[in-house]
């Protein structure tokens, strides 16, 4: 415990410079404007980030990184009480009674509440992301092959299950990401798959120009399609939080952060489930629910404390295991490697102070969302004016400048407008895109240490099912495949008008 502490009074010496401190505040006011920006999510603009800051020292980058992480997941709760539309899906939670309190003139106590919340969940993740990481890393230890394999796959099939309506088109976009890392090289005798000849495709599909495109250039597809309705601001009172909607609410912010950070240690399921789960624990504990969907503070506070505290979650196995446990995670793992970290089981013994340094980025971007909830929220309000047909180009030229840049290779452009194509078609389908990303990011550990394995056990497949913590990933595995195809059939059918049988039209 005073090792830890001690490790963390140092990483915030380290990061307390002019400079750092100019970084941080900069980049979570980036991260607030991407976030209040419909259409602008986290992941998009922590891939657009990273390919910014290449050529900054590591920790100078993941700062900026962070902050713009946990900017941006705040930020959305702007334009999702302002306007009814959630600047990030995991804002979606806080339309229902965040603008319900802005229609009845209490849109400055809503902003309020929501940067009450998403500090006090931030802190807590962080609290979970300085005691449970060197927890977690002691376990992961005991992880070999056979277990990493199925980590990976568990990875995938719980997203898939989780992030959409249909755990189909999920798993089927998981594997399809599960593949993609398999194009070019492979690692031990460098033969060309899938390649087709192609010089360039020799040599593998770079994550970060995938990841922009499936994000960055995808979204403005869609946005493009989707045209602007007017923005009509609601006028607000003070955004300054009150100490009684924090004494009245204690319980549900506990509980929702403890929720938060759960969910955000969970492979590929992200804060938009942890805001909609911490949402429907405070309904079924509230004695206020009658209040919920028509201007509930409590239910506001609720899915904004549940979301923040998912960020310092998702990074956890993240820096534990190398398994990102949402799609902006995903992003920051990628940045991570490409600085030269290795997140995994040896992170505790390789850099135990690099955790200890995440958590004081944390804290440095909690502080930069409470700095702009209460100072600036007027002035960034305005943001929400700038027409879509400027934000488009710049964000376009942003997303080709970074593809490039990460090699100069003008094969990455092209790799980041066909990712994002084929995020366009495939979301346009109903297919979630987490799931698709995870693969990408993971397809390498799983193919790696499937064929590991295989070598240690000289082909034999029993040690997949014998050992004891591979056996109870593969049981969980089809445990959660089972579930979801039994809840599924035991879905009502659809009526006539397309509703759910017994529900209302």
């Amino acid at each position: 415990m005073f090792d830890g502490l001690l490790a963390f009074a140092h990483s915030l010496a380290h990061f307390a410079t002019p400079t750092v401190i100019a970084y941080a505040l900069a980049s979570s006011l980036v991260g607030v404007i991407i976030g209040a920006l419909p259409g602008l999510t986290a992941t998009m603009g922590l891939a657009l980030m990273t390919t910014l800051t290449l050529k900054l020292p590591p920790d100078q980058a993941l700062l900026i990184l962070i902050c713009t992480y946990v900017g941006a997941i705040y930020g959305g709760s702007r334009s999702a009480i302002l306007l009814n539309i959630p600047g990030t899906p995991a804002s979606a939670a806080s339309c229902l009674d965040g603008h319900a309190l802005a229609r009845q003139g209490l849109a400055g106590r809503a902003m309020g509440i929501a940067t009450t919340g998403s500090v006090l969940g931030t802190l807590i993740g962080m609290v979970a992301l300085a005691g449970f990481t060197p927890i977690l890393g002691g376990l992961a230890l005991k992880f070999g092959a056979y277990e990493f394999f199925w980590l990976a796959l568990f990875g995938v099939i719980i997203a898939g299950t989780l992030t959409g309506d249909d755990p189909l088109k999920g798993w089927i976009a998981g594997i399809a990401g599960l593949f993609i890392p398999m194009i070019g090289q492979e690692s031990q005798y460098a033969y060309e798959r899938f390649s087709f000849g192609v010089r360039d495709l020799a040599g593998g599909i770079q994550l970060v120009p995938a990841l922009v495109g499936a994000f960055g250039f995808a979204e403005l597809l869609t946005a493009m399609r989707t045209p602007q309705a007017p923005v009509r601001i609601n006028p607000f009172d003070t955004v300054i939080p009150r100490l009684r909607d924090i004494t009245q609410y204690w319980r549900t912010i506990l509980r929702s952060g403890l929720i938060g950070t759960g969910v955000g240690i969970v492979p590929g399921v992200g804060e938009d489930v942890a805001a909609w789960s911490s949402y429907a624990a405070a309904k079924r504990a509230s004695k206020e629910r009658h209040l919920f969907g028509k201007g509930s503070i409590e239910g506001l506070m609720a899915a904004e404390t549940g979301d923040n505290a998912c960020v310092p979650g998702a990074v956890i196995p993240v820096l534990t295991l190398a398994i990102p446990g949402s799609a902006p995670a995903a992003v920051l793992m990628a940045a991570m490697i490409i600085h030269g970290v290795k997140p995994g089981p040896m992170i505790m013994i390789e850099s135990p102070q690099f955790v200890y340094d995440v958590v004081a980025m944390m804290l440095f971007a909690t502080l930069g969302i409470l700095l702009y909830g209460i100072v600036l929220t007027k002035l960034l309000v305005q943001v929400l004016r700038v027409p879509q047909h400027l934000i488009v180009p710049i964000v376009f030229v942003l997303c080709t400048i970074g593809s490039f840049a990460i090699a100069g290779r003008l094969f990455d452009v092209w790799v980041m407008l066909s990712f994002g194509i084929a995020g366009y078609v495939l979301r346009h389908h109903g297919y979630p895109m987490a799931p698709l990303v995870l693969g990408i990011v993971l397809g390498d550990l799983l193919e790696k240490n499937l064929r590991r394995a295989l070598l240690l056990s000289d082909g034999d497949l029993a040690p997949f099912f014998t050992r004891p913590i591979s056996g109870a990933l593969a049981l969980l595995i089809a445990a959660s495949i089972g579930w979801r195809l039994l809840s599924l059939r035991r879905r009502p059918p659809a009526g006539p008008e397309g509703a759910t049988a017994g529900s209302p039209p």
